[in-house]
């Protein structure tokens, strides 16, 4: 039985034209995907087909039989329009290309070109620095310098005895050099306040130099600098005004404690002090090696020495 069943069934599998296999035949067609099928005959025919009427028409109007007189008409001007480019000198813009057309050159201003003095600041008037007042928004600068030294100093602490909040102070311009010169070396630093019984709370300092007759000193909690970073907001800002220290001899101070910040006046006071000690000494080797452990990061850096150096009386 087996031996009848095998060429049986290898006579049904094998004869394409059984009946058995007429009824599950497929068809295998090759499938193309239309987006890149492309007509394989010439485009002349193509426009002819698709413009047939309207060439008709024009060949009537000139009074010609057919298009093929129509086209012979015109066959140089065919065959010129040909060689020449589609669209000669075809500039991408923006919107046909698809990116953003590149920004414009910034203009160049020559070397010995001035700017237009009514877009420039007057050259007795510098631009002001972003949120930093200028002296001359404070006093009159040119007649202050007909004015002696104590007069100068009397009418800088009256123009503040208004402003609970204010801190003000005139620093002789040497001991005003000293620590700059000793800023400049050590933009940052941390100075303590004392609290009775809860040791010190500490606060972060940090120099800026706005501008050329302008420093200014930023003092924030130093829990909120290490939370924030630079988004931190200072509760403290002093700027020193540069504008008399040649003439005069004097630079004068102006500061504000911002109300509600977790500072007294009183309390920002000691810290210009502490300031005062640790930048303007000229004696001091303690408070000087703690400045230069802190601006390189030396582990030595005791927070009991700064303390201890900041309750100093000198």
């Amino acid at each position: 039985m087996s031996a009848f069943r095998l060429p049986a069934l290898r006579y049904i599998f094998g004869n394409t034209t059984s009946p058995h296999l007429r009824g599950i035949q497929r068809r295998h067609a090759q499938v193309h995907d239309v987006r890149f099928l492309v007509t394989h005959r010439q485009p002349e025919k193509v426009l002819e087909e698709k413009y047939k009427e309207k060439l008709y028409q024009k060949a009537k109007e000139q009074g010609l039989k057919d298009v093929a007189e129509l086209k012979a008409v015109y066959q140089d001007k065919i065959q010129s329009q040909r060689r020449q480019p589609l669209v000669p000198n075809t500039v991408i813009s923006a919107t046909s290309s698809g990116f953003p057309a590149p920004p414009p050159p910034p203009p160049q201003v020559p070397e010995h070109s001035t700017p237009n003095s009514a877009h420039a600041p007057p050259f007795n008037k510098p631009a002001n620095p972003p949120g930093i007042r200028l002296l001359s928004s404070y006093i009159d600068i040119s007649k202050t310098l007909d004015l002696p030294q104590k007069e100068i100093e009397y009418i800088w602490r009256l123009r503040h005895a208004t402003d609970p909040q204010s801190l003000c102070a005139v620093i002789p311009q040497s001991t005003y050099d000293r620590i700059e010169a000793t800023a400049r070396r050590h933009p940052q630093f941390i100075l303590p306040i004392p609290r009775e019984g809860k040791g010190a709370e500490i606060h972060f300092l940090q120099w800026t130099f706005p501008s050329p007759t302008t420093t200014t000193v930023l003092f924030t909690h130093l829990a909120e600098f290490k939370l924030r970073g630079e988004y931190a907001q200072p509760h403290t800002t002093v700027t020193h005004h540069l504008d008399l220290a040649d003439s005069k001899g004097l630079v004068l101070l102006q500061g504000n404690v911002v109300d509600g910040r977790g500072i007294t006046v009183d309390e920002g006071k000691w810290l210009l002090m502490c300031l005062q000690k640790f930048y303007g000494a000229e004696q001091g080797v303690e408070r000087k090696k703690l400045l230069e452990q802190f601006s390189q990061g030396d582990g030595g850096f005791k927070v009991e020495e700064l303390l201890e150096e900041a309750e100093k009386i000198v």
